[in-house]
């Protein structure tokens, strides 16, 4: 599944130069002047795609985090169980979105932005790495290696578990034990997934 784009030749410039403005000031003191300047078109053009900064910043998050957790997922190998590419690939998602430059700077300047995706609603990245999940999950329970259940249910289990870790991971390591690190942490987050998906 790709990323979920507005359907124009100049949209990934505009969402890099958005990109490159939160990265600089953060979100609330991005404005559309900055990103029409730094995307070489025009506020109007800008305005008849997104009506203000936030829906642009929201897509251009869904580009960022389907790309990492797409990009995190392990190449196919023969024998290898599709309940272990869920796992390997979910971990180190987590890894990769939890490094991931946007995110750093949302957590440390505008950190209410994640907050209505993980109170009130699911937003279009959620969506899609829900049907990216559902996909793979439905190719397990062909396989044999993950247990049989309702898949929607088993997706959306799964992300809620992986955003937990992704989200709130750092408020519960101490970097200076390595029982208790991040890198421990994410061996634990591997354990809890095997189980859950193992028949």
């Amino acid at each position: 599944m790709t990323p979920i784009r507005h359907n124009h030749s100049d949209g990934d410039a505009v969402l890099d130069a958005v990109r490159d403005c939160v990265l600089a000031v953060g979100v609330r003191r991005t404005t559309m002047t900055d990103v029409a300047r730094r995307a070489g078109v025009s506020r109007m053009t800008l305005y008849r795609r997104w009506p203000d900064v936030r829906s642009l910043v929201g897509d251009l998050m869904t580009r960022e985090w389907v790309a990492a957790a797409t990009g995190a997922m392990p190449e196919r190998r023969p024998g290898t169980l599709t309940r272990d590419l869920i796992a390997d690939g979910l971990v180190a998602g987590v890894a990769a979105f939890r490094a991931h430059p946007l995110f750093h700077k949302i957590v440390d300047v505008d950190p209410e932005l994640l907050l209505p995706y993980m109170l009130d609603r699911r937003g279009a990245s959620q969506e899609a790495l829900l049907a990216l999940l559902a996909d793979v999950l439905r190719e397990g329970h062909a396989d044999g290696s993950v247990r049989q259940g309702h898949v929607e249910r088993q997706a959306r289990s799964l992300l809620l578990i992986v955003q937990s870790f992704a989200l709130s991971l750092r408020t519960m390591t101490d970097a200076d034990d390595t029982e208790l690190n991040g890198d421990a942490f994410l061996v634990e987050l591997r354990g809890i997934l095997e189980r859950t998906l193992t028949p």
